[in-house]
């Protein structure tokens, strides 16, 4: 895609500068913020806006409150992190907008932020009420898009306010549409896509945007099992997705004639009732009562083969159950394997980084996207409505 706007190139000394950042945090069960990446992600552009002397606006969702006041989704866990991060402070103004909103904006010093409360306590933002983004752009004179995380959404915030102001995006955004679209464009095969996690019917036109393009599809976890049930395979007590057998037929055509590869588990790490440890066997061979939690080790084996020959890789949902010690080897053990080889891996989407985090595998990949839905749909080539409002350099 072509180049936006960078805000590296917006005049905004002394302006009102209003910033859509992704401060969609997990908070622990006391109110702190448990995972700071996405705020820290946002730093180098929150920075160069101390450093040229605007007066930075921030807004942001948290969690889904449904367009109603949620105390315990605030975002006051989000500005006391933050405010520590930059070292000095940030604080919240009650509301999104209206006149407690207008009034602390208009006390802004140059270089000062300040954060706006929760954008989903009102319905207008994720209707892209066009009165909402109305009221939300009177509080800046340039607007700067640093949410990868939300551009697959025509909100509010992410629509609606660049439509009336001056807009850029900051440097998250411009390095994220950097990265992902090696993924899209001039691609350094052989090129390998490594899926997991639930739900083939969300999940089959990511999966169909590959074919083609990719040269092989390594599937794992529970996205397997409708392809494996297909075939008549086995699966015990484990819990397969239904009505697919049309699309899965006509995505199995696709494949061969598109010429990508796809490569299904050969076995299976299971859970057994009253059996402490997990059992392997093979991949439609599940026994009855049984249920398949991890990809087996063969499989494991079999797909390291297969991304011991890539240059590029992309990886999204885990292999098997992961958040389960007895079920974690195969996500594990088959992105560790991913430390040592030469070229281009990236992790994308949902839960994927905290997964790799909390695995150790994190060093695996050499660029991890903060955005989950977003990045995906930027990987399928799909126009995102939040960077096709921005204007090209």
């Amino acid at each position: 895609m072509m180049p936006k706007r960078s805000v590296g190139d917006a005049a905004v000394h002394g302006r009102r500068v209003l910033v859509r950042v992704d401060f969609n945090v997990p908070l622990t069960a006391d109110g702190t913020v448990a995972d700071d990446r996405r705020i820290v992600e946002a730093l180098p552009t929150l920075r160069h806006l101390e450093t040229a002397g605007a007066r930075t606006i921030l807004m942001s969702h948290l969690g889904r409150p449904e367009g109603r006041r949620d105390p315990h989704l605030s975002l006051r866990p989000v500005a006391r992190r933050l405010s520590s991060l930059l070292g000095r402070p940030v604080p919240l103004a009650e509301d999104a907008v209206g006149i407690h909103a207008i009034e602390a904006s208009a006390r802004l010093q140059n270089s000062e932020f300040l954060l706006l409360e929760n954008l989903r306590f009102h319905p207008g933002e994720e209707a892209n009420d066009p009165a909402f983004a109305t009221q939300l752009a009177q509080l800046g004179e340039v607007f700067v898009e640093e949410a990868f995380g939300s551009v697959h959404r025509a909100h509010a915030s992410t629509v609606g306010v660049p439509r009336r102001l001056p807009s850029c995006i900051g440097f998250l955004v411009e390095r994220e549409v950097r990265e992902l679209s090696r993924l899209r464009e001039g691609v350094e095969r052989p090129y390998v896509v490594l899926l997991g996690g639930a739900k083939v019917a969300d999940k089959l036109p990511l999966l169909e945007s590959f074919l083609g393009r990719a040269d092989a599809l390594l599937i794992g976890g529970a996205l397997a099992f409708p392809f494996l049930a297909r075939t008549g395979a086995h699966l015990g007590a484990t819990a397969v997705e239904t009505g697919l057998d049309a699309a899965l037929e006509r995505f199995a055509e696709r494949a061969e004639s598109a010429g990508t590869r796809v490569v299904l588990p050969e076995d299976w790490l299971i859970e057994v009732p009253g059996a402490a440890d997990a059992q392997a066997c093979g991949a439609g061979e599940v026994p009855e009562g049984a249920i398949a939690r991890d990809i087996g080790p063969r499989t494991r084996d079999r797909f390291y083969a297969e991304l011991r020959g890539s240059r590029t890789v992309f990886w999204n949902g885990p292999l098997g159950r992961a958040e389960d010690r007895r079920f974690a080897a195969g996500t594990r053990e088959v992105l560790a394997g991913l430390t040592g080889l030469a070229g281009y891996h990236v992790c994308a989407g949902g839960d994927s980084a905290r997964i790799a985090a909390d695995l150790g595998v994190d060093g695996a990949f050499q660029y991890i996207s903060t955005g989950g839905g977003a990045a995906l749909e930027f990987v399928q080539g799909l126009e995102l409505p939040g960077l096709a409002v921005i204007a090209d350099a």
